[in-house]
């Protein structure tokens, strides 16, 4: 267990050991086909596949089967790549019921798109967007109409292009880290431990939200997506109601950590663009009303 081949060989056993009891459990019957890009640490590019299929028990399983190094990201280098995956492991495409990306054009392009190119060998191999990714870009469209979170937004992308174009502030940050994670005595700082991260960017999908839904009948469908509007609804208007003092104790205790001014929440709040004229509300009052609630009412 000292040496790094030894593990990894080990761990590859392993991989085809759980590849096996999949593709034993799919024997001959269809499937769908899920893919998304994954670019790793070192900037590889990589195509994550997994298969939706369901068991002889009637539960619907999701089983990645692999990580796919390819050149480029175009819709014909993607398809060969997912050709010679199954060629590796025995699989038809000719099985393919369904697939499923995100709304990039090399994915889910109406003509030159992978789900082009797999439609055109099998017609039943119907495409689905990501009920997740759409519902992430449904919340990313309405906060950006908001003004104020806008400009929040505008405020962070320009902050991390700033610190991200300068190697020197990039080392000033990194040194603050380290000065940190020393003084912390929760936190080991040996060979190999919180390594160094680089300067993540922010984004518009954020995979932390997944949505769940019932595929047992149509009529099921409905039914379920229906009760699923009214809980969304009823979580939201509580949300509303109860949770903008959960929120300012999240922020409050992350300014605290990190050491960032925070304005006191009682004090009456001053438009930055009329610094001089008198606006009646408290800082409380701007950021609940205007701004929380505001953006649960969108």
């Amino acid at each position: 267990m000292t040496s790094p081949s030894i593990q990894k060989d080990i761990c590859n056993c392993f991989a085809q050991e759980v590849l096996k009891k999949i593709f034993e459990e799919l024997g001959d019957d269809i499937f769908s086909i899920l893919v998304d890009e994954s670019r790793d640490i070192s900037k590889k590019e990589q195509m994550a596949v997994v298969l939706r299929y369901v068991d002889k028990l009637g539960f619907v399983k999701e089983r990645f089967i692999g990580l796919v190094h390819v050149t480029e990201t175009t819709a014909l280098s993607l398809k060969s790549s997912i050709d010679e995956l199954f060629a590796r492991y025995s699989l038809s495409l000719g099985s393919i019921r369904g697939q499923g990306y995100d709304g990039a054009s090399n994915m889910s392009g109406e003509f030159n798109g992978l789900k082009a190119l797999l439609l055109q060998e099998k017609s039943s191999a119907y495409f689905v967007h990501y009920f997740a990714h759409q519902l992430q870009l449904v919340v990313v469209a309405l906060a950006i109409k908001h003004l104020e979170i806008c400009k929040s937004l505008k405020e962070v992308s320009d902050l991390t292009n700033v610190v991200g174009a300068s190697c020197k502030r990039i080392d000033l940050i990194r040194e603050s880290q380290r000065e940190r994670l020393k003084l912390n005595p929760e936190v080991e700082t040996e060979r190999g431990k919180n390594q160094e991260l680089s300067f993540a960017r922010a984004g518009d999908t954020r995979w932390s939200s997944h949505e769940k839904k019932n595929t047992s009948s149509k009529d099921q469908d409905i039914l379920n997506a229906v009760g699923m509007v009214k809980s969304i609804k009823e979580e939201l208007q509580r949300y509303r109601l109860e949770g903008f003092d959960s929120l300012l104790k999240d922020v409050t205790s992350f300014c605290g950590k990190y050491e960032i001014e925070m304005v006191n929440i009682e004090d009456g709040y001053v438009d930055p663009k009329h610094q001089r004229r008198k606006t009646n509300i408290t800082n409380r009052h701007h950021y609940e009303v205007n701004n929380f609630n505001t953006i649960l009412d969108m």
